[in-house]
């Protein structure tokens, strides 16, 4: 698989992209792909996708509230698809949720009824 084929997907709790301040919108989506990124560094994907930074591909999404958030996290858990759902503290706020990167098609169902972040 070549880097150029893979993809990464960060949803964002469209409740606080609403509401939050631009840079700490951006910072929880900072911290979702960090995490992701250690947890699954050994991954063969996540290792091909750096092997290209200069051609990183990902998509921002927005989910419409912290309730569908967190019913896709449970999906991606129940069909084994890698991520991080990052969860702000100490206000137990679930902001983003962070795919390791994945060829597109592995995910893309997963991903649909989402729209761009605007």
């Amino acid at each position: 698989m070549s880097a150029a084929k893979l993809v990464q997907y960060i949803v964002v709790n469209g409740e606080i992209a609403k509401t939050w301040p631009k840079g700490a919108l951006i910072a929880q989506c900072c911290h979702a792909v960090a995490a992701v990124s250690h947890l699954y560094a050994a991954d063969p994907d996540t290792v091909e996708y750096f092997k290209d930074l200069d051609n990183m591909h990902k998509v921002v999404l927005e989910a419409p509230d912290a309730a569908k958030l967190v019913g896709l996290g449970e999906t991606l858990q129940q069909n084994d698809v890698k991520h991080k759902v990052w969860i702000e503290q100490p206000e137990n706020l679930p902001t983003c949720i962070a795919l390791k990167p994945y060829p597109k098609e592995e995910v893309q169902k997963y991903m649909k009824k989402f729209k761009l972040l605007s």
